[in-house]
């Protein structure tokens, strides 16, 4: 087989391996829910993120919102994050061996799950790995166009994620202090540069116009939890993510410092790195950068070992990586995983089962967000269908966090259900001028203790009508609430709870960050 067929055979089987190895029943993730719900809301940036993942989310919708339709995108970016990876392995002399060296992280490592869940993260590590293929094909070519694909990737990468400028300082930084001047001298360099920033532009516009929301939610970010992050975890999380091909990236790194050629792409490493301690970033930032070193060290082994260190090296990474696919990917049913867990004790040992609030639990917190979502759902509409008609026109469903929010949204149609809202993440800004009209509140909430608040006494009839019940989904125990007849009283602090958000987000930039632990505190009443 010629080493291009196997480079486009290996990114086939990455695009559709997550599909083969996820159990059917796991729904989307609550934070797919919400980018599902931006696309719905087009706008040139949102409370969470730049606006590119919204571009794929509508794609998504447009095609009938089907996990399937979901998924393929961040499958498709590593697909052809690992193009871009063995294109490069050709160039640098790689064969075969080296393609599925070079192939091992993205399938026996943390890219496994990045790669599958529907977030920015994939549009990151594409990017970041993009940005530094362009630079490097044109030290190795001399040809302008590989600086605009350079420069491209930086502006569509800030649209994805604003810590592509993480890479991009680091990149800059190995330039300048190794000096590669071909790059530096060259006038299609900084026209590449400023092509990215024009790309980015209209985001940068919106940015200013809210105030720089950016610079609150990495404060808040850094305040509620970034600062609780200690380098020492960090650094022992770069060994973890890609265990199973750590000899392949240290290579890759190793041979970038010596040589001079392709050292700038050690410095920007090594900065990026140090930028993202300083600022108590976390762990998985950083996976873009690492790439690019697979596909230096891949050839650098494939021509120095022999064919017994070759097997060995290959046996190894499906050794560990057969292990920690069932930390990646729920690969079972709920329940069945849960006992899997129990009696293999490698994710505790590496706190796969710890959540935000730093307690173990019976499954990642990662899956246990993609549980009971539909259920959540059948169960209000079970308290709408109770309405008659009347009611029916002036009820508002209101949730309390975005994911409640997204998920009534997102099979809301199937149960004839009208729209839902709520005051949390993007969605407070999408709530209907006339809310407090209403007669009926419908509400959804993950305060367990909601029905002992005082504004529950400012309506005239309330009914807890039903509960979350999965010991396995983060939404165990939330509360479906019918509440009748609110007072006066109630309708104008309903108000002013929604008016002091928007005052907050805009007047002030201060746009609460997309972490649930800092969005998902309290009832939404209170």
């Amino acid at each position: 087989m010629k080493p291009t067929h196997l480079l486009f055979l290996l990114a086939l089987i990455k695009l559709i391996l997550p599909f083969l190895l996820q159990d059917p029943l796991w729904g989307p993730h609550r934070d797919e829910f919400l980018y599902l719900a931006e696309a719905r809301h087009m706008a040139w940036g949102y409370m969470e993120a730049p606006p590119l993942l919204s571009v794929f989310a509508w794609l998504t919708n447009l095609m009938g919102g089907a996990m399937w339709a979901i998924k393929i995108w961040p499958s498709l970016a590593g697909a052809l994050t690992y193009m871009l990876v063995g294109r490069l392995v050709l160039h640098l002399g790689g064969r075969w061996f080296a393609l599925v060296l070079a192939w091992m992280p993205f399938v026996t490592g943390a890219w496994l799950r990045m790669h599958f869940l529907f977030q920015p993260n994939f549009l990151d590590i594409f990017f970041w790995t993009a940005m530094a293929y362009g630079l490097i094909r044109f030290q190795q070519t001399g040809k302008p166009m590989h600086l605009y694909i350079a420069g491209i990737s930086f502006g569509l990468g800030m649209l994805g994620k604003y810590t592509t400028a993480f890479y991009a300082t680091g990149l800059i930084a190995g330039l300048l202090l190794v000096w590669e001047q071909k790059m530096l001298t060259n006038r299609h360099f900084y026209f590449a540069i400023g092509l990215g920033i024009l790309l980015f532009l209209p985001n940068l516009l919106w940015q200013a116009r809210y105030g720089f929301p950016v610079v609150y939610h990495m404060k808040a970010l850094q305040d509620g939890q970034l600062q609780y992050l200690s380098p020492w975890t960090f650094l022992m999380d770069q060994l973890l993510y890609n265990a199973a091909t750590l000899f392949t990236w240290v290579t890759g790194l190793i041979w970038a410092v010596r040589t001079k050629q392709y050292r700038f792409i050690a410095v920007a490493f090594f900065v990026t790195i140090a930028l993202l301690m300083l600022g108590h970033g976390k762990s998985y930032y950083s996976q873009g950068a690492y790439p690019i070193l697979f596909a230096f060290g891949a050839p650098r082994l494939e021509a120095w070992a022999s064919k017994w260190w070759k097997i060995g090296m290959l046996a190894f990474s499906l050794f560990i990586g057969i292990r920690v696919i069932p930390l990646l990917l729920p690969f079972k049913a709920p329940a069945p995983l849960a006992e899997y867990y129990v009696h293999h004790h490698l994710a505790r040992k590496v706190g796969a089962l710890r959540w935000e609030d730093l307690q173990d639990h019976s499954l990642p917190q990662d899956f246990a967000d993609m549980l009971s979502w539909e259920e959540m759902t059948q169960k209000v509409a079970k308290a709408y269908a109770s309405l008659d008609s009347t009611e029916k026109a002036h009820t508002l469903l209101f949730c309390d966090n975005y994911g409640e929010a997204g998920c009534v949204n997102y099979y809301g149609p199937k149960y004839h259900l009208p729209q839902t809202y709520s005051d949390n993440a993007s969605f407070l800004y999408w709530m209907p001028r006339d809310f407090d009209r209403f007669e009926v509140l419908l509400l959804v909430t993950d305060d367990k203790e909601e029905m002992q608040h005082a504004f529950i006494k400012e309506f005239k009839e309330v009914r807890l009508v039903d509960s979350i019940a999965n010991p396995y989904a983060r939404e165990d125990g939330s509360l479906i609430i019918l509440m009748k007849g609110p007072s006066d009283a109630f309708r104008k602090a309903f108000r002013d709870k929604i008016d002091r958000g928007k005052l907050k987000t805009t007047a002030q930039g201060a746009i609460q960050p997309l972490e649930p632990n800092a969005l998902e505190q309290g009832g939404a009443m209170h």
